[in-house]
Parts: C-alpha cells; sequence; structure tokens
C-alpha cells in the first residue's frame, strides 16, 4: 500500500499538495500523520521522519521500496505511476507551462510563504492588512500570482488552471487558502478561481480534517499565543 506522510492539516502546506492531489485525483494511499511538536534535531518529529527522510521533512511518499521526500518529486513519481490519471496537461506546451508554474511556487514567493504561513483554522484578516502595509515583498507576491493565474485562466478558459484539475491546482491550493485567511485582496475573477479551488472535492477533505484536528502548534503561530 502507497504510504503517504505528512504533517499537521492546518499548518503543512507542503503536505498538503500531493494529499490533495491524491485524494482528487482517486488515487489510493495510507496517510500517515507525523504531528509536529518541534523541529529540534531531538523532537519527536524529527526522530520519526529521519528514520525514512535524509532531510527530515514532510511530505514523504513510500510506494512498496521506493521512497520520494520532495513535493514536486512525489507530484511527478504519481503523474509518471499514474499516466491513465493524466496529472500534468495532456498538451506537451502546456504541460511545461504547467511546470513552470509549479516550479516556480517551489522555489519563488518567499515572502508570502514567510510572512503568511498556511493556517486554515484561523481568521487573520487584520493581520493580513499590516502584512500587506509592511512587507512590499507580500505585495509584490500577490501581484506575481494575480498575473500569473489570470493569465493562465484566460489562456486556458479555467475552470483550473489548465483548463482542467492538474497537479498546477493542487499545488496553489495552499495558496489559496492563505488568501482567504489573511484577507488578501485579488480581482474578482482570481477571488472566483480560489473558490472553485475550495470547493474541489479532496481540498474541502483536506480543510474540514485541518479544522477537526483542534490543536495548538505555538512555534508555527507568529501572530497568535492561543487558539
Amino acid at each position: 500500500m502507497t504510504q503517504l506522510y505528512i504533517g499537521n492539516k492546518n499548518y503543512s502546506s507542503w503536505s498538503m499538495r500531493p494529499w490533495v492531489l491524491m485524494k482528487q485525483a482517486g488515487i489510493a494511499f495510507e496517510e500517515v500523520m507525523v504531528r509536529f511538536d518541534s523541529f529540534d534535531a531531538d523532537s519527536e518529529f524529527k526522530h520519526t521522519i529521519l528514520q525514512i527522510n535524509p532531510t527530515g521533512t514532510v511530505p514523504v511518499l513510500k510506494d512498496g521500496g521506493i521512497v520520494v521526500y520532495d513535493t514536486l518529486a512525489i507530484c511527478e513519481y504519481l503523474a509518471e505511476t499514474y499516466p491513465e490519471k493524466q496529472l500534468w496537461p495532456a498538451d506537451r506546451a502546456r504541460r511545461a507551462q504547467a511546470r513552470s508554474a509549479c516550479a516556480e511556487m517551489h522555489a519563488g514567493f518567499t515572502s508570502l510563504r514567510n510572512h503568511c504561513p498556511v493556517n486554515i483554522e484561523a481568521d487573520l484578516r487584520e493581520q493580513g492588512q499590516l502584512i500587506l502595509r509592511n512587507q512590499p515583498g507580500v505585495r509584490t507576491d500577490v501581484d506575481r500570482l494575480v498575473k500569473l493565474w489570470g493569465g493562465l485562466l484566460e489562456s486556458h478558459g479555467g475552470p483550473m488552471l489548465f483548463g482542467e484539475f492538474s497537479i498546477a491546482d493542487a499545488y496553489f491550493a495552499p495558496v489559496c487558502t492563505r488568501i482567504r485567511t489573511y484577507g488578501l485582496p485579488v480581482p474578482a475573477p482570481i477571488s472566483a478561481y480560489i473558490d472553485r479551488v475550495l470547493e474541489l472535492p479532496g481540498v474541502k477533505a483536506w480543510i474540514e480534517e485541518a479544522l477537526a484536528e483542534k490543536e495548538f502548534v505555538l512555534f508555527d503561530e507568529p501572530y497568535r499565543l492561543r487558539r
């Protein structure tokens, strides 16, 4: 049985991506939750993950004797293993464009990720306004997202970035939750896309389970001292 090791659903954006992809695509897997206690070398989290992943991070996919421990590598592995699911766009040019968008997310948008960490349960709209005011990098990242998503939706006609659901939509799903959590303003077509992503069954399932966790991980909470 394929296993996917993940962290807390309320906070772990990287875990969310392959989990949503597999759920939405109907790929069977066993979830292995490794809850965050801390990221210190002697933490239970690190002790557990380092046994299967030398980088000590989640997510990790185990498929028989194969271990894949980078989010984008996991998505590529799944696309290769399940070609019938068409996880990337079928058209070569669109596929290249989708890979480029995911790689941009993987390596970029650092201000948005650093200053607006995923926190599905929280309402941080007031904090979001201060972040936008004080962090030009966040404003730049949001502007880039609007341009990227807007261009793809216009080019491919929606409802998802490349027409049908693909790895790209799973990859940007945590960003959609960030924009909602922090109340970051985006144009109406982008807001409508976010609504469609958040209504995908795989995304809704992740969000519902994140809300059900009812755990408060203080070191992952830069803006609150309690729930």
